[in-house]
């Protein structure tokens, strides 16, 4: 299970200036199954039932195993910018924004200020551990013991040798390179 945190800052939506969390589960079969996505912070949205799953089709059948998960953190921000009322897990929020957009948006505002705003604080908290925590992943990295992505470590010795049986150049430095665009990647993540 990862849980993510981020701040919807699209201006204009009712989800604006909210910090929602969101727990991806990737079971055993991940990539070729897609992971399940739920809302822990309460949010009023057409695609997100009560409990806080998500219904959108990357998550469903529209899934290739080429997507990955950053794909999946990105689909999910556009919902909160562009519902898609036609395949409502909340009835009541998809009728709403298709009749009465303005009692739809007050309502998501209200959920937003009530059960988003709180999250502010933790999330500003994890961004200053990200920070100090830095320094300890640039430390590792450069002894060659992991990348900081949970998803690919990068002592997979069988990846390195089928890469060397091929006559590529598998030269520490530019294992360095891969890890630090890694990192980058991870803080566009978070930044979502």
């Amino acid at each position: 299970m990862t849980v993510l945190s981020g701040k919807a800052i699209k201006h204009g939506t009712p989800y604006h200036d909210g910090y929602f969390k969101v727990r991806l589960t990737l079971d055993e079969n991940f990539p070729d199954t897609p992971p399940k996505g739920n809302f822990i912070t309460k949010i009023f949205h057409p695609n997100v039932s009560p409990t806080g799953e998500i219904c959108v089709n990357t998550l469903k059948k529209d899934w290739k195993p080429e997507l990955g998960v950053e794909h999946v953190l990105l689909t999910i921000k556009c919902l909160l910018i562009v519902p898609n009322p036609e395949s409502a897990l909340n009835e009541e929020a998809g009728k709403l924004l298709l009749e009465q957009y303005d009692d739809y948006a007050k309502r998501a505002r209200l959920y937003t200020s009530i059960q988003a705003k709180s999250g502010k604080n933790e999330f500003l908290q994890l961004e200053k551990d990200r920070l100090t925590d830095k320094t300890k992943e640039n430390a590792t990295v450069k002894k060659g013991l992991f990348t900081p992505s949970v998803l690919k470590p990068l002592s997979d010795t069988t990846e390195l040798n089928t890469k060397k049986r091929q006559g590529e150049d598998n030269t520490e430095e530019k294992e360095v390179k891969k890890v630090k665009k890694s990192i980058v990647k991870k803080k566009a993540l978070r930044r979502l």
